[in-house]
């Protein structure tokens, strides 16, 4: 199971309409709408927010 950078939704990888490779690594999308969204902008969407990273 993958989640979609963009919109956090659960993606099954195996039947993935949408997907798209950035920096030797394959992401999965719900829609044409996300998989775009990312490509405009990926880092965008890969900066993680977790708070354990602040310490």
């Amino acid at each position: 199971m993958a989640i979609d950078p963009v919109c956090k939704m659960p993606i099954e990888e195996m039947s993935a309409q949408h997907k798209t490779t950035y920096q030797g690594k394959t992401y999965y999308f719900c829609a044409a709408a996300c998989k775009n969204a990312f490509e405009t902008n990926p880092d965008k969407y890969l900066k993680e927010k977790t708070w354990w990273k602040f310490w």
